[in-house]
């Protein structure tokens, strides 16, 4: 079994690498700074490609919408006119825009909550304190609101650091 044999070495590895770490607090300091830098040059990349996307969505949308114009205006004319069937076939494909239109909004509503959710993570990590406290609203959440999104997400991240601090730090992994 070569991944047990693997395990045991990253799990010594982890070992000696916190007991210098414990003996070398400088050397953790730099260690904290550095890994906190890293995932801000992350995050900061991930901001910019979501606005990038955001960017891009909302200029299809623009378009979208332009086009969805057109075609009512045809819809009209084809009626006013007495083509009724090209006019149900242009409304079906008018019907067609929009959702199209939806699932566009819903994609860039889903990018904006995601923006939020990078900002606060940056934010998070610019505070004086750093990561280390958990942080909790001062008014708990409306269900299904974006807030209560957000505090669920760090929530779980935070839960999940947590259990890899434990792992790393346990003589039995």
């Amino acid at each position: 079994m070569s991944g047990s044999w693997f395990e045991q070495l990253e799990a010594q590895l982890d070992r000696q690498l916190e007991a210098f770490l414990s003996r070398n607090p400088d050397q953790r300091h730099l260690l904290d700074a550095e890994e906190r830098q890293e995932r801000q040059r992350r995050l900061s990349h991930q901001r910019l490609q979501i606005q990038m996307q955001a960017d891009s969505s909302r200029q299809a949308l623009l378009e979208l919408a332009g086009e969805i114009t057109q075609w009512q205006q045809r819809v009209g004319r084809a009626r006013a006119a007495g083509a009724l069937a090209l006019a149900d076939q242009a409304e079906a494909h008018l019907r067609q825009l929009m959702g199209l239109g939806r699932d566009r909004w819903q994609a860039l509503h889903d990018l904006g909550s995601s923006l939020r959710q990078v900002e606060a993570e940056l934010a998070e990590l610019l505070e004086p304190d750093g990561p280390a406290a958990p942080s909790t609203p001062a008014s708990p959440p409306e269900p299904g609101s974006p807030d209560l999104e957000q505090a669920w997400a760090r929530f779980e991240k935070q839960q999940d650091l947590e259990d890899l601090r434990r792992s790393r730090s346990s003589p039995g992994s």
